[in-house]
């Protein structure tokens, strides 16, 4: 797989962390690059991208690295990806440890 390929698999992830591989591959065929689902993943798994949160992580990284503006989808990724954190008992605290069930 070229490397032309590979940096819009990458930039899509980031992009929209939301999509999964098949339309990830829809959108990117859309924009004339053609790479099959699987070859999405592929290029995910060796990117340590395969998956929502992973993907989520990497555009975090990305905004405090650049200093980008986040698009609306992304905004949306961001804060489902919080809302989940709560509801699996993840909360942020000014003083970790003193939380007591």
């Amino acid at each position: 797989m070229d490397q032309a390929t590979e940096d819009a698999v990458i930039k899509c992830a980031t992009d929209f962390p939301a999509y999964g591989q098949a339309r990830t591959s829809n959108e990117l065929r859309k924009l004339s690059v053609f790479v099959s689902p699987s070859g999405v993943r592929s290029i995910w798994l060796r990117h340590d991208l395969a998956n929502f949160k992973k993907r989520l992580k990497a555009l975090e990284a990305k905004v405090a690295e650049d200093g980008t503006i986040l698009t609306e989808a992304q905004v949306q990724a961001l804060e489902k990806k919080k809302l989940d954190d709560e509801a699996c008992g993840e909360i942020e605290t000014a003083h970790p440890g003193y939380l007591g069930s």
